[in-house]
Parts: structure tokens; sequence; C-alpha cells
């Protein structure tokens, strides 16, 4: 069965994060055909290591976007999102992926993702759950991946759960069919995008889904909606 599926990653100013997220992708159990990633006008040291890493995987491409002078949620995310999409052929993935640049990932993510699609040709999106560890909230280290991961899933004992429904793939790790992904339009330039398109798929047919198993619970390195100006 054809496996191959592409991430595109719109990031910006990830250096606190970018290594361990690259680690993460990088030693999966079957990892991307392609993976782009959109350097948004990133003013740290985000260009440097993304560079290390595409020298390292040939599969790795960057693109860098002019700086726009602040971050900008939403549609920003998407803009940069699409920067990336439009430089790829769609046909020749069956899977792409909306990908962010501080995520933790257990080995056989994406791997365990594909499993269940084949089994399931109806469901057009679908992600494992979100967990944050509560010392990000405090600007302290999250604790080290070894600490966290045990035969292949992490312990989220500790841990907070982000709390997304099960009829929702979640906005930071979107994983969808290809055929679906085209379908539905894809995402729309507002926010929001991240709901709209579930609803779209399911008007479609498709099933839009999310599982809180532990083979697929990974760790958000920046907890959702703290960004931009900080959770509160």
């Amino acid at each position: 069965r054809m496996r191959r599926y592409a991430l595109i990653t719109p990031c910006r100013d990830e250096a606190e994060y970018a290594r361990r997220t690259l680690d993460a992708v990088t030693s999966q159990s079957v990892p991307p055909s392609l993976w782009v990633i959109v350097d948004d006008g990133s003013t740290d040291e985000t260009p440097g290591i993304l560079a290390e890493y595409a020298a390292r995987f040939p599969y790795i491409r960057v693109l860098t976007r002019e700086d726009r002078g602040k971050r900008k949620v939403g549609p920003g995310v998407i803009d940069a999102f699409y920067a990336g999409y439009e430089t790829i052929d769609p046909a020749a993935f069956d899977y792409v992926c909306k990908f962010d640049l501080d995520l933790d990932l257990p080995p056989r993510y994406f791997e365990t993702l594909m499993q269940r699609m084949e089994a399931e040709p109806r469901i057009g999106t679908c992600s494992g759950k979100p967990y944050f560890a509560p010392e990000s909230l405090r600007g302290e280290p999250v604790p080290a991946r070894e600490a966290l991961l045990h035969d292949g899933a992490f312990d989220t004992r500790g841990l907070v759960s982000e709390a997304c429904g099960d009829e929702m793939s979640v906005g930071m790790i979107k994983f969808y069919r290809t055929a679906c992904f085209e379908q539905i339009g894809g995402f729309v330039r507002q926010v929001m995008w991240d709901g709209i398109d579930c609803h779209r798929c399911r008007m479609f047919g498709w099933i839009a889904c999310s599982w809180d198993d532990p083979d697929l619970r990974f760790i958000h390195l920046r907890p959702m909606g703290s960004s931009h100006k900080g959770i509160l």
C-alpha cells in the first residue's frame, strides 16, 4: 500500500522547540516523503537550525518568506501553509499534513494514522490528542523526551490535555487524505480555519476525527493559544 505523505510546516521564531520537533519527525517509523518547512520571517536562530537539518535529510525542503514584522495567527498561518503547499504536486502524495514546529510525537504516530485510514476509507482527516506540560505555562523547560517516552508512547500523567473534541482533527497537526483535502477546497484563510475544514469534510461525506489513544497522544511544547502574546 502507498504511504506517501507530505508535511507542510509554517513556522516563525521556533528555535526553542524546533530541534525537538525535527528529531521527532526524522525518527518516525514511516518518515515523510517530503517535508516543506516555510520559515515565515524568523528573526531568531530558526533559519540556521532548519538549514542544518535540510542538509542531513534529503526530504526536508526549506522555503523562506519575507519578515512581516510580527507573528500573525489565523490567516497568516494559512498564507504561510499555502506558500509551501503550492510548491508540491498533491497527486504525488496519498496524504498531506499541516504540521507545526512545536510538537513532540511518539515514534509510530504517522504510521498509526495511516493504518487507521486504510482500515476506514471514509476518514478524510484525523489526528491524535495534544497534551502540554504545566511547566511551559510558567516559562520553565518542558520535561525531556526521554523522561516522558516509554515503550513507544508518552506518559501523560502530570501533563494537561488540551481537551479537543473527537469530531475534529486538531489544528497543529491536521493529517489529511489528499483526495479529501482537495475536494473540500483546503483551508479558508481566516480565523476558525481548523474547525470549518472538518465541517466541510462532513458535508462531503467524509469522517473527521481524533483519538485519545496512548500511541497517538503527542506533546504540544507550546500550549494552544500562547504563540502570539501569551495564553492569558
